[in-house]
This record gives C-alpha cells, structure tokens and sequence, in this order.
C-alpha cells in the first residue's frame, strides 16, 4: 500500500491563480516544489492560460480548474470530477488566493458590496477547503495557506467589508490549525500589505509609500516566496500563524 501512496502524483490547488499574488505564487511554486498545479479562475481564461505558460517556462506544469469559489456547488462538482478522471492524483496543497474589493464608506456601502466580497473571501475559503480537507486528513499530509490581508489585522478605512472577510479567515485559520495538526496538516495565512497587482493599481502609490517604514509597494514575489514555504514540508512545525508580508505598517 505504501509503494501505490508514493505513486500517487502530487498537486497544489491556486484559486484566483490567474492573476497578480496568485499567479507570482504559481510561479513560485513550479520553481521551488515538486507539485503538478491546478490553477484556478472564475472567468479570465486568457489571464489564467499565460500563468500556466510562465509556470512552465519557469520549468512546472499544470493544468487549469475553472470555477467561481462562491458556488459551492460547482466547486464541489469541480474538484469531485477532477479526482475521479485522476484517480491516480493527490491534492497536497490548498492555497486560497481568491479575492475581490469593493471599497467604499460603510455608511454608503450597498448590501451588494458586502456580501459580494464575504462571499469571495470568506465563503470562498470554506467552500474550496470543505471540498479537499477529509482527502487531507485522510492522506495523514498537507498544506493549507489562505491569502488575508494586513486589513483584516489592523482594519483598513474605506473596506470595512474586506476587512471583515479578511479577519474572519484569520479565525478560521487558527481555529482549523487545531482541529487538523494531528494529521499533519497544517494550516497558515499570509498577510500582504500593499502589494503591486490589478487590486492596488488605482492606489495613489505615492502618496502612500509615506505610511509604509520600507517605503514602498511590496513585489508579489515578495508574497510567494513566503507562500512557497508554507507550502513545502520545511514548515512542518507551523502552524495556526498569520505572516504579515506588509513592509512594517502597523496599527
């Protein structure tokens, strides 16, 4: 039985891996582990064809997995006909990246706006982690990393409902941690601060390196390099912890 187990071939699942952090930690990881990737997108299949390209120029391979992380349902039946047509196949890693904004004053803010971005962050990470987590602990191995935010440390003026959604996976993580270490899975969140991607492109950069002590935007490299860590089993004995990734901005 243990020959057939190490047969298995090995994956790291990326939701939103088609842009930005997601598609920097795709990158990272062809370049760093031994794992096959499954690169999610909602709906920008082109985006997510050109990280699977630079995943295997970076000397990776991979495949794409089309689904909106808010539909459990087709998250569900997704990743289930995915595992019967690869039998031989293994979700080792789980990195839940996916993610939206929509920024706006709490007082003016439509119902619409909240729930849009709970559902993508929040809901999103249950949703994908429900679907792999027993086949995990069954394994008796794994990795899981969801992508918070320094908002959902400090809280963030103008996002209160990323905040929210960001502070309630930080809870999650640590209260998962502990349901899960025996199995050896572990369980870790990564938060950026201002990272240079398509979500802080509109951000008046200039004027707010001035918070930031390393007085700059961070690279999502920066980000994927912590990622690729987590995801590798030299971070064995980590676990429950949130990693800021922000530049040294504190409340």
């Amino acid at each position: 039985m243990k020959d057939k187990k190490t047969e298995k071939q090995k994956y790291a699942l990326i939701t939103g891996g088609s842009r930005g952090i997601g598609r920097a930690v795709c990158i990272q990881l062809a370049k760093d582990l031994d794992y096959k990737l499954l690169i999610n997108y909602n709906s920008n299949k082109a985006a997510a064809e050109e990280t699977l390209k630079l995943v295997e120029e970076a000397g990776g391979s991979g495949e794409l997995m089309q689904f909106n992380v808010v539909d459990s349902k087709a998250v569900n039946t997704t990743i289930e006909s995915w595992l019967e047509d690869n039998n031989n196949a293994i979700i080792e890693v789980l990195v839940n990246n996916a993610g939206i904004t929509k920024d706006g004053l709490f007082m003016w803010m439509p119902k619409e706006d909240w729930t849009q971005v709970i559902d993508t962050s929040l809901n999103g990470f249950y949703n994908v982690t429900n679907a792999i987590i027993q086949k995990l602990l069954v394994n008796k191995y794994g990795r899981i990393i969801n992508m918070v935010s320094v908002s959902g440390l400090k809280g963030t003026p103008g996002q209160t409902n990323y905040s929210a959604a960001k502070g309630a996976v930080i809870g999650a993580t640590k209260a998962l941690a502990q349901e899960v270490a025996k199995r050896n899975v572990t369980v870790n969140a990564v938060a950026p601060g201002f990272i240079k991607s398509d979500m802080t492109a509109e951000l008046d950069e200039k004027e707010l390196k001035k918070m930031i002590p390393a007085n700059r935007f961070g690279n999502p490299e920066e980000v994927a390099h912590t990622v690729s860590f987590l995801a590798s089993n030299k971070s064995s004995y980590i676990t429950g912890e949130v990693i800021n990734i922000n530049g040294g901005i504190y409340s």
